[in-house]
């Protein structure tokens, strides 16, 4: 049985973002081990899943300023659009008449940042990490797969994004450092805090459009 301990070491070993990666969905019934006091592993499906792993997952204060709001913002995308800003490191989603959610995300560093337009190709709860061989070949020491759970760099959900249905290897998914949201940090791929992408996650449907700029 692998123990969260496990996974915290490996957690802890990779402040580099999850980012560019091909990643497999979580399953209920393959859900990762990790040992609880509440309930049996195997047996953590769905909410009560996501109750007791949100606990386990690493947490950081956020500045309320910054944090999740309804606010107004107009714009010339139709309800439904995800709208990223890069140099704002927000992430809004467009409500109707003149609204949205913006969350506080952290974006690509120099040199990694994407932008363009996309759209959701599909989506993953607790989603596997499988680092692509350009990152394995800078470092050797990583795992080539780390199962989903609350130390996964992925964090909580994924969503995939893809250029002419074609995936384009960048994610909006959750993190284990909430601490750096706000900032310019990942490998280009927007990390946002486990809470936030799981309302984002539930809000978007497949076929989404996803603009970052």
């Amino acid at each position: 049985m692998r123990a969260l301990p496990l996974l915290a070491v490996l957690a802890g070993a990779l402040p580099l973002a999850a980012c560019n990666t091909q990643t497999a969905n979580v399953a209920a019934p393959t859900a990762p081990v990790v040992q609880t006091s509440l309930a049996a592993p195997a047996a953590l499906t769905g909410e009560a899943r996501d109750k007791e792993w949100m606990k386990l997952a690493p947490s950081a204060v956020i500045d309320p300023k910054i944090a999740r709001a309804t606010i107004d913002y107009p714009t010339r995308e139709a309800p439904g659009t995800v709208i990223v800003v890069t140099k704002e490191r927000r992430l809004y989603f467009v409500l109707p008449d003149g609204k949205a959610v913006r969350y506080p995300v952290a974006v690509g560093h120099a040199g990694m940042a994407w932008a363009g337009t996309a759209e959701v190709d599909r989506k993953g709860e607790w989603p596997d990490w499988n680092p692509p061989p350009e990152m394995l070949a800078r470092r050797p020491d990583l795992p080539k797969r780390l199962e989903g759970g609350p130390t996964s760099p992925l964090g909580a959900r994924a969503l995939y994004l893809a250029e002419n249905k074609k995936d384009n290897l960048f994610r909006i998914h959750g993190t284990n450092e909430p601490e750096k949201i706000g900032q310019a940090v990942s490998s280009g791929c927007i990390r946002m805090l486990n809470a936030d992408v799981v309302d984002l996650y539930e809000r978007v449907p497949i076929g989404s459009k996803v603009v970052v700029r």
